[in-house]
């Protein structure tokens, strides 16, 4: 699997070379392979890119962090927030759908069969 494009921008930000996050990219997308079972999903890959993320703060030498009015936001949790947002659209949308089907069986009942 080819490395993110984020790669370069998290290696730089926690302090590490560009080689060494290669290295981390590939033991973390070994890792999420074995955890996810196949290597084409988005399990995969979001497994992939949270355990990048974790092995470059912990081996860089500082943190991908920046200061923003006197808090302190990391990009691993920005990237896990956006996870949980993308997957409360897919919830959304179910409960949608699942709300319309059972208005229009409602309002349409099929034929009943006596049993």
């Amino acid at each position: 699997m080819k490395a993110p494009k984020i790669l370069p921008w998290i290696a730089h930000k926690t302090g590490i070379s560009e080689e060494l996050a290669l290295k981390l990219w590939r033991r973390a997308a070994g890792e999420a392979e074995i955890i996810a079972g196949c290597c084409n999903s988005s399990d995969f890959y979001r497994l992939a890119v949270e355990r990048f993320i974790d092995f470059a703060e912990a081996e860089g030498t500082s943190s991908v962090v920046r200061q923003t009015a006197g808090t302190r936001s990391c990009i691993s949790w920005l990237w896990r927030h956006q996870n949980r947002i993308s997957k409360l659209n897919m919830i959304t949308l179910e409960n949608i759908m699942r709300l319309g089907l059972s208005n229009w069986t409602g309002m349409f009942p099929g034929p009943h069969h006596p049993a």
